[in-house]
């Protein structure tokens, strides 16, 4: 596999190194050696699949809350996607910073995606399937999104006129989340 570093602090984009011969090829999708070796150490708890039967599905953005946080690996096994990332850290030096990739079922690309950093994607397809490990199992009282349109994600979406479903349309803005997220902090104190 080769890792090329995004511009989230410890985000990747995970590329196959296909062995190819008269057959078609073959290439490792997961080594555990291999991520500790790019300085990702990391066990997967769980893993999902969708399928989006329509271009312009979106889903995102998502993340779970500590102790709950979930570092995401996301393949797209049929179709094509744009993967979206937005850093919510805020002891990481690319804090707010956002990064998008294109990721499709024929180069088998994939990313990974840290702990403590928002997630979505849009298809570029129809019949687009999406295969992702969790390294935290589905925590729904954890569970939050960020409304997908804010501006100050600082996205790029593909497709104008995305098909959401109802929390990602009534998910709150960037400012609105990390408020909560201030206020659940003062309480702690």
């Amino acid at each position: 596999m080769i890792f090329q570093e995004l511009s989230v602090a410890g985000a990747f984009l995970v590329r196959l190194e296909s062995r190819v011969d008269e057959r078609g090829f073959f290439a490792r999708t997961w080594c555990e050696d291999e991520f500790r070796n790019a300085g990702i150490g990391v066990a997967f708890m769980q893993q999902s699949m969708a399928r989006s039967t329509a271009r312009g599905t979106l889903r995102g953005m998502h993340l779970q809350l500590a102790p709950h946080g979930e570092a995401k690996f996301v393949r797209c096994v049929a179709g094509a996607i744009f993967d979206a990332i937005v850093d919510l850290r805020p002891e990481s030096p690319t804090y707010l910073e956002s990064a998008a990739v294109e990721i499709d079922a024929e180069y088998g690309d994939a990313v990974y995606v840290p702990e403590g950093c928002a997630h979505g994607y849009q298809t570029l397809l129809d019949g687009t399937d999406v295969l992702y490990a969790m390294s935290a199992r589905y925590a729904p009282h954890a569970a939050r999104s960020i409304l997908w349109s804010d501006p100050a994600l600082r996205i790029r979406w593909p497709i104008a006129m995305p098909i959401l479903s109802a929390t990602d349309r009534a998910a709150p803005t960037l400012e609105t989340f990390l408020a909560a997220q201030r206020a659940v902090a003062n309480a702690a104190k």
